[in-house]
């Protein structure tokens, strides 16, 4: 029976998740920035209006 095929390294799969869970976290937080201050809106611009 090969036994070392079926080892699983726990702090692996442990790390895995984390990491898993720090990015989805990551990913609602930049959602959240992104409905809050939009990166592809217009900039209004701030040119001196033209003198006649």
């Amino acid at each position: 029976m090969s036994d070392e095929a079926k080892l699983i390294d726990f702090g692996a799969e442990r790390a895995k998740r984390i990491h898993d869970i720090k990015d989805k976290r990551l990913d609602e937080m930049r959602q959240a920035f992104e409905q809050a201050m939009p990166l592809n809106a217009k900039k209004k611009s701030k040119k001196k209006p033209k003198k006649r």
